[in-house]
């Protein structure tokens, strides 16, 4: 869900941030800093868990703003992360590219359901994947070893669908 307050965009995640929303979540981001938009609140109060590719897209984001604004600073807020998150977060080096906040009275907004984009295919699904584990290993040596194994299976996964695609 989504909503936009003067130049604050606020993005709400009810259930699951997984690698079906990453494209999309990505695509909406990038074209509304385009747009002159340099902070996003994401609110996660009700995000009941976040996987590795929807974190890592995050961090790419994050990663790629924060060089872009002097001074340097995270322009994605995250908003009520659980304690699973925020431990999540820690663990895999990332959380210095977020502003983290808990605010239990979160202000009152009229959100939007985000419209999904077109079909995303599985080759642009995978690619995804992959790119999104590839950023987390690259921001903290300690997770090559937790992501060698998916990123190589995704790597190898990604040149069959590819070639398939070819066909």
């Amino acid at each position: 869900m989504v909503a936009v307050l003067g130049q604050v965009v606020c993005i709400k995640i009810n259930g699951r941030a997984d690698f079906t929303l990453s494209k999309d979540s990505e695509k909406l981001i990038h074209e509304l800093w385009e747009r002159g938009y340099r902070r996003f609140v994401i609110e996660l109060r009700d995000c009941v868990m976040m996987d590795s590719t929807y974190l890592g897209m995050l961090s790419g984001i994050g990663l790629k703003f924060c060089d872009a604004c002097h001074p340097p600073t995270p322009p994605l807020e995250l908003f009520n992360p659980s304690p699973r998150i925020a431990e999540v977060l820690e663990s895999l080096g990332v959380a210095h590219l977020f502003k983290i906040t808990n605010c239990p009275d979160f202000f009152a907004v009229n959100f939007e359901p985000l419209v999904p984009g077109a079909g995303t295919s599985k080759v642009e699904i995978t690619r995804g994947c992959l790119e999104a584990h590839k950023i987390l290993m690259s921001l903290n040596p300690e997770n090559a070893n937790k992501f060698k194994d998916v990123t190589q299976f995704m790597a190898e996964d990604l040149k069959r669908l590819e070639l398939t695609e070819k066909k």
